[in-house]
């Protein structure tokens, strides 16, 4: 088993893995693997890597990473005692190379289509929740139907895009781990101060090699990306840190200045943090 290029454990004779987890924390390194990855958040909240976009799953979110897709996991250990989610991992050739282009299957190209950013389910909840709750007692073959209706099910229904931006490239084992020791390295430290020295030592580069590398393979610069993990944080504190202030919670979340913070806020979510708090706490 690699760091990055994770292999899912799967018998030879079958043609997709349904796995259960259970866990404290969901598996915490960045990884890829050639399976499709379609799965529903049973237990747990945490931030959600995937390409080149931070992102926040909770309970109940239906997710889907495709293919060699470079993602991690990040669980709230404080906000859950388990994290729980059931996964159906398979591949677009798994039932054969022609299978999914039969003409009986082409209302499913969509799914195949989005998959190649990741994506999150954004209605039809309930209903895709029914059919994975079924699939713990189901025989392989039902297994197999009920996998082919969350297919159709969430090629027909709303969705968010989960990555604006793929590297058209696998990474080396040696790129894997660079990238997975600096996405590690950011997610335990964005709260401190975080310099381009600190993280161009961490991916073992000069600082100018470092920030040309890190935007070839995400799109963006790193204090983009940066700036993004620290803002999805404080979004999530404005929503359940009642007590806190917004420069406290400015502070927890890396940010010394709250001007800086107001307007970088404002700038990715289009509302100031105050609208922002108050605006999502009249929709929860």
């Amino acid at each position: 088993m690699k760091v990055l290029l994770f292999k899912i454990p799967k018998p030879n004779a079958d043609a997709f893995v349904y796995q259960y987890d259970k866990e404290v924390a969901f598996y915490d390194k960045l990884h890829q693997h050639e399976e499709i990855q379609l799965s529903l958040i049973l237990e747990g909240t945490g931030t959600l890597l995937v390409g080149d976009t931070v992102n926040y799953y909770t309970k109940g979110d239906v997710l889907v990473i495709g293919s060699n897709l470079p993602h991690v996991f990040k669980s709230d250990v404080d906000n859950s005692a388990t994290s729980q989610m059931l996964t159906l991992f398979f591949t677009k050739q798994s039932f054969g190379p022609d299978f999914f282009k039969l003409e009986e299957l082409k209302e499913l190209q969509p799914f195949f289509e989005r998959s190649i950013h990741g994506f999150k389910m954004t209605s039809n909840q309930e209903a895709l929740k029914a059919l994975f709750l079924q699939l713990e007692e189901a025989s392989k073959l039902n297994q197999f139907l009920i996998l082919l209706q969350l297919i159709k099910i969430t090629s027909n229904s709303n969705y968010q895009s989960l990555s604006s931006f793929v590297y058209d490239k696998k990474y080396s084992d040696n790129e894997g781990t660079r990238m997975r020791n600096v996405f590690e390295y950011t997610m335990n430290n964005f709260d401190k101060e975080v310099t381009l020295k600190a993280v161009s030592e961490v991916a073992n580069m000069t600082k100018n090699a470092f920030c040309k590398y890190f935007k070839k393979r995400t799109n963006k610069t790193y204090i983009q990306f940066l700036n993004e993990l620290r803002l999805e944080h404080a979004s999530r504190l404005l929503l359940v840190a009642n007590d806190s202030t917004i420069a406290e919670i400015a502070e927890a979340s890396g940010f010394n200045n709250i001007s800086n913070f107001n307007r970088q806020f404002k700038a990715v979510k289009h509302l100031s943090p105050k609208e922002f708090k108050n605006k999502k706490r009249l929709t929860i």
